[in-house]
Parts: C-alpha cells; sequence; structure tokens
C-alpha cells in the first residue's frame, strides 16, 4: 500500500481529460502571461467567494507582501502575527522593513489568541494577521472588533484554508479570506486548491485597495509602461490559472471528502489517551487542509520514526516557533517565550490528509498509530 501525504497525481488522473485540454487550449493559444485563463479564473474565484475583487499572484507569499504594500505602512510599524506559523506571515512583514509582533495562540484551535492580540498592541501597531491554519478560521469577529476599536488593518492568511467558513453570531456565513481588509490565498499544489506550481491571489472588498494590489503585482502600472506606484512582477501564468480553473469546479467536493476522512479519523482515534484530536469551533467550518493531532506523551518525534519505519508519511507543521528561527530571533527578546506555541511545536504530527484517502488507507495509519507503545 503506497500511503502519500498527498496523493496528486490520483486526483488529477480523475479530471484528467479536462485538465489536458485546458492546458492544450492555453498551449495552442501561446497566450502564457495575461491570457484569458487568468481573466476567467480571477472571475470565478471572485464568484466562488462572494468578494469583490480577486487578484492572481506568482504565489501565497507575494499576496502578502503586496498587501502590506497596498496598505502604505510605514518602515517600523508594527504587525501582530501568530508565532505559530509558517515563516512566510512573517516573512513578508520584515522583508518591507516592518516589525513583526509574535503573540501566542489558542492551545485549541491553534489560531491566533484574540487575548493576545489586544495585550501586544501598542502606538505603533498598524494591522493585525490572523492565519487559519491547517485550513480552520480564526475567531474572525472578535478580531474584527479590536481591529475596528484601535483603528487596525486586519489582512487574512488564507494560505491554508480556501473554501473555510466563518460562522458570525447573527448567523451570517462568510468564506475565510473575505472578512478582513485583505485576505491572501495560495495556490500550492498540496492545497485544497492547488495549481501545478506557485500561484496565490489577493481578494478584497475595497476597490482602492483592489486598484492598488493589481497595480503593485504589475510594476505599479495601471497601462503598460506608465509606471505610477513601486510594484513587483508577481503574476499568474496562465497554465496555471487553466489547472486552477478546473479544480474550482470540484472545490466544495474536495473539502466534503477531506471533511468525511477528518470524521473518520475522529471516529477511530478518540479512544487513544495520549492523543488530542484537531478541535472544530462551534463558529468555524473547517475545511482540513491538514489533519494536525498533538501527541500528549512527549513521544511525538519517536510516533514520527515508528510510522516511518511502516511507511507511513507525516510532517511536523512546525517543529519551532517564530521567534526562534535564526532570522527573526532580532524581534524578540532574549529567552522569549509563549507557552501554547512551545507546547504545540513539540507535540503536533499531521497524518495524511488527501481527497483520495480511503478508508482502507485510514485503516493501516489507525491501527499503527494505536500500536505504538
Amino acid at each position: 500500500m503506497n500511503i502519500q501525504m498527498v496523493d496528486l497525481k490520483g486526483q488529477y488522473l480523475k479530471i484528467k481529460e479536462e485538465i489536458d485540454l485546458a492546458l492544450l487550449e492555453c498551449i495552442e493559444s501561446t497566450n502564457y502571461i495575461k491570457g484569458p485563463q487568468v481573466k476567467t479564473f480571477e472571475e470565478h474565484l471572485t464568484n466562488y467567494l462572494d468578494t469583490s475583487c480577486a487578484i492572481t499572484c506568482a504565489n501565497g507569499t507575494d499576496a502578502l507582501q503586496i498587501a502590506f504594500m497596498a496598505l502604505e505602512l510605514n518602515q517600523g510599524d508594527e504587525v501582530i502575527v501568530p508565532a505559530f506559523t509558517y515563516v512566510a506571515t512573517a516573512e513578508a512583514i520584515a522583508l518591507l522593513k516592518l516589525v513583526p509582533v509574535m503573540v501566542d495562540v489558542d492551545k485549541e484551535t491553534f489560531n491566533i489568541s484574540v487575548d493576545e492580540i489586544e495585550k501586544a498592541i501598542t502606538s505603533k501597531t498598524k494591522a493585525i494577521v490572523p492565519v487559519h491554519l491547517y485550513g480552520q478560521s480564526s475567531d474572525m469577529e472578535a478580531i474584527m472588533k479590536l481591529a475596528g476599536k484601535y483603528g487596525l488593518f486586519v489582512i487574512e492568511d488564507n494560505a491554508q484554508a480556501l473554501g473555510a467558513e466563518y460562522k458570525f453570531s447573527d448567523g451570517t456565513i462568510k468564506k475565510t479570506g473575505t472578512i478582513g481588509h485583505i485576505g491572501c490565498h495560495s495556490f500550492f499544489p498540496t492545497k485544497n486548491l492547488g495549481c501545478f506550481g506557485d500561484g496565490g491571489a489577493i481578494t478584497t472588498n475595497d476597490p482602492d485597495l483592489a486598484e492598488r494590489c493589481r497595480m503593485i503585482s504589475t510594476h505599479g502600472q495601471k497601462r503598460k509602461y506608465y509606471h505610477e506606484l513601486i510594484g513587483c512582477n508577481s503574476r499568474l501564468d496562465s497554465i496555471h490559472a487553466a489547472v486552477l480553473e478546473v479544480k474550482l469546479k470540484y472545490l466544495d467536493k474536495y473539502i466534503a471528502i477531506r471533511q468525511k476522512a477528518a470524521e473518520y479519523y475522529y471516529k477511530n482515534l478518540c479512544d487513544i489517551p495520549w492523543v488530542t484530536l484537531p478541535h472544530k469551533a462551534d463558529y468555524a467550518v473547517h475545511s482540513f487542509n491538514q489533519f494536525t493531532l498533538k501527541v500528549n506523551n512527549n513521544k511525538r518525534d519517536e510516533l514520527q520514526q515508528y510510522l516511518k519505519e511502516k511507511d507511513i508519511p507525516s510532517i511536523i507543521y512546525y517543529p519551532l516557533p517564530l521567534y526562534k528561527q535564526p532570522a527573526f530571533q532580532q524581534y524578540s527578546p532574549v529567552n522569549f517565550t509563549l507557552e501554547n506555541t512551545e507546547v504545540l511545536c513539540n507535540s503536533v504530527l499531521s497524518l495524511p490528509m488527501h481527497t483520495e484517502l480511503t478508508e482502507e488507507i485510514q485503516d493501516k495509519i489507525i491501527h499503527t498509530i494505536k500500536a505504538f507503545q
């Protein structure tokens, strides 16, 4: 049994005819940059997310950088981020000489703690970046309320959660990445909606921000060779847009398959006393880009090695807090530590999760975990 963290080939084979046709049309058109596929995908992504505008770009990290540039933040401005996240969240901030302020996360959802955000706000704070980690929304209603109270921007890092939803207290439901001032998305191949390389997008309901983001992503120009802003070169290739256009039609189905697989894990791993399964917040509809459990017996690394010996892959997202990464130590005091972040970095383990996951495969994973001593 060939068990994979993500089975991209299996997914491709099920839609091979559609993908191949879309790619062939793109190749034959020779419109590899800014082709009609890009415009069509942007329109359909906008509709799917029920937002005002989607601007594609080269990758999720660029989406974050473009968002910060569009907000015209100044050198030294502080941006609050979770300490437990992928490096790109803080990297884009540091690249622009802004200051990433790292705060602790909620021990159950793994997402940024609203209480810790408020404690970290200073006169230099200009923005908050909630990361919808592993496919589950941060508490956006509380975060937006806090941002309004202090006059802050909210940039959603939605790289792992496209298609996930947030339920407001009044019953309103919105897709993640459409609630803050700007949403940033990734189409890395392993995402719920992934292309055949790198890709990203920015979404916003603010027409002025949308215009600035689009200009920045194309060298600061509205029309060719007339540059009004300092920008960058960050475009989604037409071939990737063609792939995404096909896959977008299946995104809700893909998420439903992941949710079903997650429920099978929940049902069959719930009786292991040293395992904590992913918490599902009442306000969130989890899209399960990852299925990440906590190993509470201080044997996470031993379990991972045991699984490896049985040909079962697993990944630690993430083994080191941002503030302990050498590149970011300048932003935190000596011996700085955050309790929940430290616990998670030493206990989380992500199991295989993808659209081609069968109960037969899951049974082997489950039985192997239960056999671990």
